[in-house]
């Protein structure tokens, strides 16, 4: 078995205790947070849990092999850190810090022990997208353009803006279909709350091909809308999550390009629509976040790679920081440092 403690119990830590919980490989041993009234509700759910305010208690338990962090993101550095010196595996909730160099140093920190790093980019573990990445890499022609939109009215956050609470969900999943990384970002967005981060932006993200992506988040829409589009050549991929089905909807529609006739010039040639069938394919329904927890205590058992480790993180982050520049230069397209991306 596998122990475990969670670190933090707010908005996402108690998913991830109700998970640990019924994992069959895992143990969960301790929940840890600084409110006293939170820690309440454990004891009375889960009482052979140990609870506590106290990290270092949690870290100096040997039995405990694996520590997840759900706390606010200013203190996701300095908790990784302490429980990677201390030998312990570590889960991450998005995103793993606070900015690039900090992931660094926990990857490095990490590979230097042989642990596993993961963060928790809950998405691409989900079947929607899963199937999604599998249509890409089964072709759906030239790549032309990524649209996603991540909007309802709140949850407003006071210690990061939108773009590193909301677009991280997009941006990880952008990551992990596409079979390339970007290389600039360019961002606007606006604060309506005085001295409180921006609660609306617009990312453009370009890639050294044709591709472009489009990112729009936004706490303050009077509906709720996750919606994602990809354009090929060949075929287009529709992903609504709020769909109660068929949350992936392919269509076999696109563009014909006439060649010119002789003498005529570029802009003259003819243009023709292909609208083919659409299909909803079959999903895989079981919950994102258990099979995401059960890879991640596969890999602490076995030695394993998660889908989603420090590296993932860090080209998500790299992403945030460089469009967190851009807002700051109203829209300035600013380069992004290559991070390796699997094949």
């Amino acid at each position: 078995m596998i122990g475990v403690a969670v670190v933090g119990y707010g908005y996402w830590g108690p998913n991830l205790v109700r998970n640990f919980w019924a994992i069959p490989g895992a143990q969960l041993l301790w929940v840890c947070d600084l409110h006293t009234e939170r820690l309440a509700g454990v004891r009375n759910q889960y009482p052979a849990v140990q609870i506590t305010e106290d990290f270092d208690a949690v870290l100096s338990d040997p039995r405990v092999n694996a520590v997840a962090i759900a706390t606010p993101v200013s203190s996701h550095f300095r908790l990784a850190t302490q429980a990677l010196k201390a030998g312990k595996h570590v889960l991450v909730e998005k995103p793993i810090a606070s900015n690039a160099d900090q992931v660094e140093q926990l990857i490095a920190e990490a590979e230097r022990r042989g642990l596993v790093l993961a963060v928790d980019h809950t998405f691409v573990h989900t079947g929607a997208v899963r199937k999604m990445r599998d249509i890409i890499q089964g072709g759906i022609g030239e790549l032309y353009y990524y649209d996603s939109v991540r909007i309802n009215l709140g949850l407003f956050q006071h210690d990061v803006s939108v773009m590193w609470d909301l677009a991280v969900h997009d941006l990880s999943i952008m990551d992990f279909v596409l079979p390339e990384s970007p290389v600039a970002v360019s961002a606007i967005g606006m604060s309506h709350l005085a001295g409180e981060p921006e609660n609306i932006a617009y990312l453009s993200v370009f890639f050294a091909s044709n591709l472009i992506a489009h990112i729009h988040v936004n706490w303050l829409a009077p509906v709720k809308v996750r919606r994602t589009m990809v354009s090929g050549s060949e075929k287009m991929i529709i992903y609504d999550d709020l769909e109660p089905s068929e949350k992936i909807k392919v269509y076999d529609r696109g563009i014909i390009m006439g060649a010119p006739g002789r003498g005529e010039k570029i802009h003259q040639m003819l243009v023709g629509y292909r609208s083919g069938d659409m299909v909803a394919p079959h999903l895989d329904v079981t919950e994102a976040l258990g099979s995401e927890l059960c890879e991640f205590i596969a890999c602490v058992e076995h030695g394993g790679t998660p889908v989603a480790d420090g590296t993932a993180g860090l080209r998500v982050v790299r992403l945030l920081e460089a469009a967190t520049e851009s807002l700051a230069r109203r829209g300035a397209i600013i380069d992004i440092e290559p991070v390796r991306h699997p094949v």
